[in-house]
């Protein structure tokens, strides 16, 4: 019995080998590692794969869909992790200063320069007023620069919209954002603020004059507060005007009213606008709300 068990086992392991032989598949390179295993374990280890072999079958046998699995980068969201000690080790620029803590001051302005810079340049103004002659000369050598990048792109930007062709609106519409996003932190002179300003309004002005539609409540409330700032009441009042009349149900249209009537010192169209703004359907955000407070 116990020579007719081999005989069977040895039987079946060459049938094995002979058939994954033929079948030619790169896949069945290990069908020698298991035809050994069966040869020097007889009927346990045939069986042991005849098993596992019908229970692959009988578990994985369908197909998986993957109709809906999407293999892009671009569906792809990384987490960055937040530097714990960084976040826990340095103060807020505005304390740093204060206390003239120069470590922490300094580490500050390293970490500012590294992220997106052109969203911390007001931070990086307020570093030149520091008593730390390294972090004050740091930053402005970090905000010329950057400001000469400014000034160089609206140059070129500017260039391409005054060509008159078919993307004159595309570029357009760019500037404005652009420029609003360095203007809105009002680091640079007043002169130059206020020429760069009327460029935005110039701007705006041709989009309004060739494709209308193309502003949007943002670009609207984006001029007229940047030349509000600038004591420019009337053309910030023709912004305001034109927005109420493109976008009459919209947050921005009352709050760049209000700005506008409230710093001009006109108090009868301020609560008039107050008045419509209270009466409308246009809900009313915590920061709308908090700006009417200190207004009345």
């Amino acid at each position: 019995m116990f020579w007719i068990m081999l005989i069977i086992n040895l039987i079946i392991v060459v049938c094995y080998l002979i058939w994954n032989i033929v079948r030619k598949e790169e896949k069945q390179k290990g069908f020698i590692i298991r035809s050994v295993v069966m040869f020097c374990c007889p009927i346990i280890g045939p069986c042991f794969f005849l098993i596992s072999h019908v229970l692959f079958l009988v578990v994985f046998s369908d197909t998986v869909d993957l109709e809906d699995v999407i293999f892009s980068k671009e569906r792809v969201k990384t987490y960055l992790h937040a530097d714990e000690d960084r976040e826990r080790n340095v103060v807020p620029l505005e304390e740093a200063i204060e206390i003239t803590d120069k470590e922490n001051l300094r580490n500050l302005m390293m970490n500012i320069v590294r992220g997106d810079i052109h969203q911390s340049l007001a931070k990086v103004a307020m570093a030149m007023d520091g008593e730390d002659t390294e972090t004050a000369h740091y930053a402005a050598s970090v905000l010329q620069d950057t400001l000469n990048d400014f000034r160089n792109r609206v140059h070129s930007v500017r260039e391409a919209v005054l060509k008159n062709d078919e993307h004159q609106v595309d570029y357009a519409c760019y500037l404005i954002e652009y420029m609003d996003s360095f203007l809105k932190q009002n680091v640079l002179t007043e002169l130059e603020q206020k020429t760069y300003v009327n460029i935005m309004d110039e701007t705006c002005e041709l989009i309004y004059e060739k494709e209308p539609l193309r502003l949007l409540n943002v670009h609207y409330e984006m001029v007229a507060i940047r030349l509000l700032e600038v004591n420019e009441f009337e053309k910030s009042q023709k912004w305001c005007e034109r927005s109420v009349y493109h976008h009459p149900n919209t947050l921005s249209t009352y709050t760049m009213q209000l700005k506008l009537y409230f710093t001009s010192n006109q108090k009868e169209k301020f609560f008039s606008v107050l008045d419509e703004l209270r009466s409308s359907s246009v809900v009313i955000d915590k920061e709308t709300l908090e700006m009417i407070r200190i207004f009345l």
